[in-house]
């Protein structure tokens, strides 16, 4: 990094977001720029433009998103699509028109399709039908990608792009219907706990695989590859390879996880499963492998992350059930 490096973080209150921060902020050299939703709508073209011409920005985390589970990606497909697109286009292209030459954008695992071969390689991008469930979704992150390949195409930009498995953590979701599985199950157990129910009920068979990935090496896996010089990155022009995995590199079924959460929580009770719900994707894994050679591996173990989040959970409970 440059001397003081001025790096906006959009999306500094999420999830991501914040972790991001907490990492960045223990650099020397660098000087951080955050902006809350109410200080500046991302969907607002004018408002993100003003805001980069008076910034003067040298590098971009572009963690800003609407995020959700299967119910609330299910329920409101038109926000998740039509938000996404404009954060991520908003964002971009002031930024190349303002000359940020680095950018990091943050996208998701499921841009691959349903039915594509595990673990899923960065090259399996659009070969094949998506999830249905989060469609929108996956729609709005491959334009994302496909934003920042073709400003690197077109103008030689060095605009990244990292694609997570599903992330859980501090300052994660914990809202009843709208949270990610983790802070779901984890709000769900307790509360049962606490009011000494016999039993909690699950969406969905628990038989699809999922892979989890504490957001602090997610944060520490971004900062490690916007700081890749751009040899050791690959070609960020090529159509299938311009992005990169960021994952644990394993697996486990979501009954294994709801059983591993009620044992943290403290929940003694019975789990039943309604597999009249949905279940999304049969597996999801990411192959990790190119990450892995170029020098980066995570730290946090599932058990012991799902502890740290419960320990933070608790903590914070009033302000974060939503």
């Amino acid at each position: 990094m440059n001397n003081a490096d001025r790096i906006y973080i959009a999306g500094h209150n999420g999830m991501v977001g914040s972790a991001i921060v907490r990492q960045l902020a223990g650099l020397a050299n660098v000087e951080l720029v955050v902006r809350s939703s109410s200080e500046l709508d991302l969907t607002d073209q004018k408002a993100v433009f003003d805001f980069f011409e008076n910034e003067e920005i040298d590098q971009v985390y572009l963690a800003a998103a609407k995020v959700g589970g299967i119910y609330a990606n299910n329920e409101y497909p038109a926000e998740f699509i039509y938000q996404n697109l404009m954060i991520e286009a908003n964002i971009i292209h002031a930024a190349h028109v303002n000359n940020v030459q680095k950018l990091l954008f943050l996208g998701s695992s499921c841009i691959y399709p349903k039915a594509v071969e595990q673990p899923m390689k960065e090259e399996a991008l659009l070969t094949g039908v998506l999830e249905s469930t989060n469609e929108p979704y996956a729609i709005a992150k491959i334009a994302g990608i496909k934003l920042c390949e073709s400003y690197n195409r077109q103008y030689g930009r060095d605009y990244r792009s990292v694609m997570p498995s599903n992330l859980y953590g501090e300052n994660d979701n914990f809202h009843p219907e709208n949270s990610h599985v983790i802070p779901a199950l984890i709000r769900r157990f307790h509360e049962a706990k606490i009011n000494n129910l016999q039993a909690v009920t699950v969406w969905g068979s628990g038989i699809p695989m999922r892979e989890f990935l504490h957001v602090d090496d997610m944060a520490s896996g971004s900062i490690h590859v916007m700081n890749l010089d751009l040899k050791a990155y690959g070609n960020n022009t090529n159509a299938m390879l311009s992005h990169i995995n960021i994952g644990a590199g394993v697996d486990c079924s979501i009954r294994e996880l709801a059983e591993m959460i009620a044992k943290v929580v403290g929940f003694e009770g019975d789990i039943i499963w309604d597999a009249s719900k949905l279940d999304g994707a049969p597996r999801k894994l990411l192959d990790v492998r190119r990450l892995e050679s170029l020098g980066w591996k995570p730290k946090v173990g599932l058990k012991s992350g799902l502890g740290e989040v419960y320990e933070w959970f608790l903590a914070n409970a009033d302000s974060v059930r939503g």
